[in-house]
């Protein structure tokens, strides 16, 4: 796998985790993604956001909006941009159940506390497991499905 660095989106995607990143998409997703979309087979594999300039089949052929504003503002991360957080990061319902773009401003706002080295290493993945399996605890936010951590008092 390439430099995690490099295939970590300025708006805090982290493309080395994604299904559709090249290293990780299976031949049977790709063909649902193509069935579902009408786009090619060899459309889909990502090589990261970065690496393609933001350019996929399913962004429009002007690339994504949010790497063009870091790299006009000469940005490595969204965080590091004192309109931060901004429109482009705003989170929406729509699709949320199966995009993990929601967690950008999280993941932002992760990386600039502990840095990108640690986050990408020790937090990365574990945020999206949790998005796609665990469970909202009102007041805690995240929880593992499986799990209620211990110090929560019920009742």
């Amino acid at each position: 796998m390439k430099d995690k660095k490099a295939l970590t989106a300025p708006c805090g995607l982290d493309c080395f985790n994604c299904d559709i990143y090249e290293d990780n998409l299976t031949n049977d997703l790709a063909e649902l993604i193509s069935k579902k979309t009408g786009a090619h087979m060899e459309e889909i594999a990502c090589k990261g956001c970065r690496q393609q300039d933001g350019k996929h089949f399913h962004l429009s052929s002007e690339g994504c909006a949010t790497l063009n504003c870091a790299k006009a503002n000469g940005l490595e991360m969204c965080c590091d941009c004192t309109d931060f957080p901004c429109v482009f990061l705003a989170p929406t319902a729509d699709e949320a159940a199966r995009y993990p773009h929601n967690m950008k401003v999280y993941n932002l706002c992760r990386t600039k506390k502990v840095g990108l080295d640690r986050w990408i290493e020790e937090e990365a993945g574990q945020i999206r497991k949790k998005y796609f399996t665990g469970k909202f605890v009102v007041g805690r936010g995240q929880a593992e499905a499986e799990h209620t951590p211990s110090d929560m008092k019920l009742g």
